[in-house]
This record gives C-alpha cells, structure tokens and sequence, in this order.
C-alpha cells in the first residue's frame, strides 16, 4: 500500500518546526507520524504532499491510502482506515482524516488526536511513546542489560550496539527504549519513559525525568524533562531543559536554562505564526520550542513559553525575548538579521561533522524559510 501524508492547516499552527517539514515527519514519542502509519500498515512507500519550498526533499507521488499529516493512530482510527473502500473519504465531523482516492463520506465518530501546536508534541510524547513502545518490541527480545546497572521496572529494551553501565534505569513510570548504538553513559539516572536514538549519547551524570524522547545522533547531559529533542541536535552540558522541543541541527551551549512555570503560576502564551500575536496554550507548563539550526551561547536563559525560529544564534546576559524571528543574530542586547551565506556557511560546517552535506536542496529549504519569515524581523510585538 502506498501512502500519501498531506499538510493540513496545521502546517501553520506548527511553525517553526514544520518550517523545515511536512507535518507528518514531525517526532512525538520513539516515530515520525509518518513512521507510526506505515509500521502499522506494513506500507511499503510514502510520500508527502507539502509546501512547494519542501517538494524537492519531501515529494510527492500516487497512492492509494492518504492520510491527514497530523493525525495520531490509534487502534480504533487504525481499524476505520483500514475499512476504507476505494472511493471514500473518514471524516470527523468538519475534519477530514483520511480518504482512498474519493469523497464517499464515511462517519468517524471514535477519539483521535491531530496534532496542531508544538506544545502537544511534549504534552502527548508519553501516550505516544508507550504506543511506539509496543509496536517496536512486540514479540522481541532485548539484548542483556548489564549487572552495573540498577533496574527498576522491566519494560527497558535495548536494540543491537546499545550500551548501559552503572546507570539506574526506573521503568516504573515508563518504558525506556535504547535504538541501535545510542549509550547511556555512567552515573546516568533516568526515570522513564525514554527513548533513546540511534547512535545517541546521554552523557555522564544525565538526569532524564520522562516522558522525554532524543532523536538519532544526538548528545544530551545535565538535566531534561519531558522533551522532545528531534535528532541530529547537541545539549551536552549542565542546565535544564524542560516541557521542550528542539528541532534538528540545534545546539543548547553549557548551562543553558528554560523556565518552563511562571513564577505567578498562570496559563503559558506562546507566539503564533497564524496570529503574529503570543496565544493562550491552555497549559501551566510549557518551556521551549525551537526551530532547526538554531544555537545558543553558554549560559543563556530563555523564559516560560518561548519561540525560537530556524538559523538563529542566541547570546548575551538576560533572558531573550519571548518570541526570536527566524534568521536572527544576538540577544537580549540587540539583534540583528542572521544574513543567509553566513547562516549556511554555519549549517554547513555543523552538517559536515556528520558527514552530512549542505546540498541544494538543504540550501533552497533554508533560503525559502528566509525570505518567507522576513516580515518577522522587524522587531514588533515580539516580546509577552
């Protein structure tokens, strides 16, 4: 079965991260929502219709089953999309959510979940990841958890290269999941759930609060919880990271913090691109959302619900303010636009310790994210 992934509205609501990719290559719990979809219907191929600046990366291409980009699975949507017959459409009242080729309407009156704002990537991640969980390791076996640790909870896998040493792993509170060749380094203590990338790193000390998810080759120390850190991205060091999401390529320098509870306790705002005004979250906890290739300098804090964009570099003494505009340079001093040859320069030297190039592609996504976030950069309404 060939599945096709389209990006509804909610491609907006979800910026910055979907700035970068369809709604569907978006990460809450161990998988893409792309990957959940196609594990669970042993599809063979899949594609997205998307933006046109993504097409060249994400494209798009005939199939027989199309699903709504944001949309969770869950066993009773699972079962109303595999009923489908060619021709009809699942829909949830006003919301379309899957359809084969046609506009049959066909009622779906079951619960489902359509991701819609960055903060329901952290506030789900543990429902997702406990799903995610199953799937993965149903009928298989874990590798052997070393003696050097200690071992709460039996619901740890660990796949083929993983590695753990004089960690405590307290699977009680969720599973905790480690990918092919990610390693838990020693004195580490992490109450789950986790999940752990390939070739991920937790390095000496981490502290892990779950349900808290870490991408593929990434190196994550000092203390996280609940965080959803996509891949390829770096917080090494000491300092807090919290009801989080970090996209990909970003760096957090040493002994960077977020808030992630205002001090009088009050509901959370958060900047929306749809608006260009900071909107209610309906949480008390929510800390940092920010874009692909973005970085920030030792010891930077960044307050309660803030935005960051794509490509911007962070640093200086005092908090940021609230909402910093894709493609920006500096801190709570003064800012100013990150030019784009210096910002690819920049994501091309970092891709390239990967052994990862900057292609064309890359170059052309992020030179369309420029021009299309300009208007951000005036400097208006960005702070709460």
């Amino acid at each position: 079965m060939d599945l096709v992934f389209h990006d509804g509205p909610e491609f907006a609501t979800l910026k910055p991260l979907t700035w970068t990719r369809p709604v569907a290559d978006l990460r809450v719990g161990i998988l893409t929502i792309s990957e959940k979809w196609s594990r669970r219907l042993a599809s063979t191929t899949f594609s997205f219709s998307t933006q046109p600046h993504l097409q060249a990366k994400f494209p798009e291409h005939p199939g027989d089953l199309h699903l709504r980009g944001g949309l969770l699975p869950n066993e009773d949507l699972f079962d109303a999309v595999q009923a489908l017959k060619p021709g009809q459409k699942l829909l949830a009242g006003d919301q379309w959510l899957a359809h084969r080729n046609g506009d049959e309407a066909v009622a779906y009156t079951g619960d489902y979940h359509l991701l819609q704002y960055p903060e329901q990537i952290f506030a789900w991640n543990g429902r997702e990841l406990e799903a995610d969980y199953d799937l993965l390791t149903a009928g298989r076996s874990s590798q052997p958890i070393s003696s050097t640790n200690t071992v709460l909870g039996d619901r740890i896998f660990l796949e083929p290269g993983a590695k753990v040493e004089a960690a405590i792993l307290n699977a009680t509170t969720g599973p905790i999941y480690l990918a092919a060749d990610s390693e838990i380094m020693e004195g580490s203590i992490v109450r789950g759930g986790l999940a752990l990338g390939e070739h991920s790193q937790l390095k000496l000390g981490t502290k892990i609060y779950g349900p808290t998810t870490i991408g593929p080759h990434s190196k994550v120390g000092g203390e996280v919880n609940n965080s959803v850190i996509w891949g390829y991205s770096n917080k090494g060091h000491d300092g807090f990271l919290g009801n989080a999401v970090l996209g990909q390529w970003c760096n957090i320098g040493a002994d960077s913090n977020n808030s992630n509870l205002k001090n009088n306790y009050d509901e959370v705002r958060r900047w929306s691109y749809v608006s260009k005004r900071f909107e209610r979250t309906g949480m008390q906890f929510c800390g940092l959302i920010m874009g692909d290739h973005s970085k920030c300098g030792i010891n930077t804090m960044f307050n309660t619900g803030t935005v960051v964009g794509v490509n911007c570099n962070i640093y200086g003494a005092g908090f940021p303010r609230n909402f910093v505009a894709d493609f920006t340079w500096g801190g709570p001093q003064g800012t100013t636009e990150y030019t784009l040859p210096k910002a690819l320069a920049t994501a091309a030297r970092v891709m390239e310790r990967r052994g990862i190039a900057l292609d064309a592609v890359e170059s052309d996504i992020l030179s369309a994210v420029f021009d299309q976030t300009a208007e951000f950069r005036g400097g208006t309404a960005l702070a709460e």
